[in-house]
C-alpha cells in the first residue's frame, strides 16, 4: 500500500507564496494535486507525468506550479500570488500507471490519496 504524506500548508496573505510537498512511500506514475474549498466539490489543480510534463486547471495557470523529484518520490506545488479563492484542503494523488489525459481531472483513476492539508489565504 502506497502512502502519500502532504506538508507545507498553512496561512498566507493574498499575493503571497506557499509550497506544498507530498512524499510517496513508493514509486508512482502520474502525480496530481486536487483541492476542495468549503462547500465546494473537490477539483483537480494540476498533474505531472514522470518526465515532467504538466497540466493545469485554467484557474491556477501562471500562479501555481507543479514539479516532482522522482528520486525522492516527491511532488511539489509552488503557490505564488495566491488568492482567497485558493483557500481549501489540498490533496496529493497518485497512480501506478498511465491515466488518459481526458481523465486526469477525475478522482477515480488515481489509486492513492494523501490525507489532505489545509491552505488558508486571507485578504
Amino acid at each position: 500500500q502506497v502512502q502519500l504524506v502532504e506538508s507545507g500548508g498553512g496561512s498566507v496573505q493574498a499575493g503571497g507564496s506557499l509550497r506544498l510537498s507530498c512524499v510517496s512511500s513508493s514509486t508512482t506514475y502520474i502525480m496530481a494535486w486536487f483541492r476542495q474549498g468549503q462547500g465546494k466539490e473537490r477539483e483537480a489543480v494540476a498533474d505531472i507525468e514522470p518526465d515532467g510534463t504538466t497540466r493545469y486547471a485554467d484557474a491556477v495557470k501562471g500562479r501555481l506550479t507543479i514539479s516532482r523529484e522522482n528520486a525522492k518520490n516527491t511532488v511539489y506545488l509552488q503557490m505564488d500570488n495566491v488568492h482567497p479563492n485558493d483557500t481549501g484542503m489540498y490533496y496529493c494523488a497518485a497512480s501506478v500507471g498511465w491515466i488518459r489525459v481526458s481523465r486526469r481531472r477525475q478522482e477515480t483513476p488515481y489509486h492513492y490519496w494523501g490525507q489532505g492539508i489545509l491552505v488558508t489565504v486571507s485578504s
